[in-house]
């Protein structure tokens, strides 16, 4: 495999020769499983994403060039899954099941492009939607963070020089890999790439993803990014969303199906997917909401992904709640993937040895670490806590409440209306970094 000597390829950046987004299917593996599944059920639903920037300091578009964002934008809206790509969604196997896409659903895809968007500058911020039918809208939500995000990173980088690029990347590389040698040191350690939202650029996640192939062996266990999971021979991996219970939540047509509607997810989940598969995303309301009313047929599920909550807390929760489900803890998995880093992914690790199985999706302070790797502080590399969520349904808005209060996401009555429903039991404000 050549490397690729990504200081010159950043000096040298053309249009032609790095669009930020290549491929359709350079986007996270849960939003094509949870497409299949819109596809089936909820295909015409009318829906709208925002892009929300949680960092509200950063004014993204004082940074970044509005017609280059509109370009890029544009670029990736030409796109469409190529013929090599759908023999490889079709015949490859997925979590140990072979033919996971329906033929129909692929044939779909085939004739499938991203619809337009509305883009305006207030106040310094970017205001990109995207409606329409579910269906048809739900894949931007990767390709818009990563575009937004390494146009961010390619203006902080404009200007400096040849040399001082590659000083920029030879600290990140190394930086990275003293991350690895510690890693190492975790005997059953099950990690895998998350990072594409928020990533540097597509070059360097496809660095990280080959240095932990090399770096961690069979520790390392595959990548969300479904582009460099092929071109990798790697797992492509990832199940669920928040944006299937916040459709769900504002679907509901009173407060008894509101309070159903993270478990009618998982009902049509099931319907669809098996086995590893079978993974609980329970914040979007609160963890302890969930598992408060959570019926006992959940309990029978291979694992939960606590996703806001600290990652030690959360997992305690969940264990709790399988032994008083008579579940034997050690028999389930956990899934820890919010703004892990190496302290907090050794310090997890050791928490929990022996009493639960674990693996780990590492995400922006994987693919987008730069702290300290400039010449001069540089603001613009720094990763941001930028995402694209659900906030309108058929016109009723959408509500996240998370374990966090700061990432909740909602208009205000909406978020209080909400919080009577499900309580705010569990709920620990912390500062939003990533």
């Amino acid at each position: 495999m050549t490397t690729t000597d990504l200081a010159k390829r950043v000096y040298d950046h053309t249009w032609k020769l790095d669009p930020i987004v290549r491929s359709l299917l350079d986007t996270d593996f849960y939003k094509l499983l949870m497409l299949q599944m819109i596809w089936g059920l909820y295909r015409d639903q009318p829906v709208t994403f925002s892009l929300v920037n949680r960092t509200h300091a950063v004014r993204v578009a004082d940074e970044i060039d509005e017609a280059e964002l509109r370009d890029q934008l544009d670029h990736a809206r030409s796109l469409t899954v190529s013929k090599k790509e759908m023999i490889w969604l079709a015949g490859n196997s997925f979590y140990g099941r072979a033919h996971i896409f329906d033929p129909a659903f692929l044939g779909w895809l085939a004739d499938y492009r991203l619809p337009d968007y509305d883009l305006a500058v207030r106040d310094g911020q970017f205001e990109l939607t995207f409606s329409g039918s579910w269906v048809d809208v739900t894949l931007w939500e990767i390709p818009a963070l990563a575009i937004i995000n390494e146009l961010r990173s390619r203006a902080a980088l404009k200007g400096l020089g040849r040399f001082q690029l590659d000083v920029v990347y030879a600290r990140a590389k190394a930086k990275l890999w003293s991350k690895v040698e510690r890693l190492r040191g975790l005997p059953d350690l099950r990690i895998s790439d998350f990072g594409t939202r928020r990533r540097h650029s597509f070059l360097w996640q496809r660095w990280c993803v080959e240095a932990l192939k090399e770096g961690l062996d069979d520790a390392f266990t595959g990548t969300s990014n479904v582009l460099l999971a092929m071109d990798n021979d790697l797992e492509a991996l990832g199940t669920n969303a928040h944006e299937l219970p916040m459709v769900l939540g504002a679907l509901a047509k009173d407060e008894a199906a509101l309070r159903r509607a993270p478990y009618g997810v998982l009902a049509d989940w099931r319907k669809y997917y098996g086995g590893n598969l079978l993974i609980v995303l329970p914040d979007t309301f609160g963890t302890a909401p969930f598992l408060r009313d959570a019926p006992d047929w959940v309990a029978d599920w291979t694992g939960f992904r606590p996703d806001s909550a600290p990652p030690i807390p959360g997992g305690e929760a969940i264990i709790a709640w399988w032994r008083a489900k008579g579940r034997d803890p050690r028999d389930k998995l956990l899934v820890f993937s919010d703004a892990l880093d190496v302290a907090t992914i050794e310090e997890t690790y050791r928490h929990f040895e022996g009493r639960v199985r674990m693996s780990f999706g590492w995400g922006t302070n994987l693919t987008n670490d730069f702290a300290g790797c400039a010449p001069t502080p540089n603001g613009g590399l720094k990763a941001i806590s930028l995402v694209c969520k659900i906030t309108d349904v058929g016109g009723q808005p959408a509500v996240k409440l998370s374990d966090n209060p700061e990432k909740a996401l909602g208009r205000p009555d909406e978020v209080e209306r909400y919080l009577r429903v499900f309580g705010a039991a569990g709920r620990v404000a912390q500062p939003v970094l990533v």
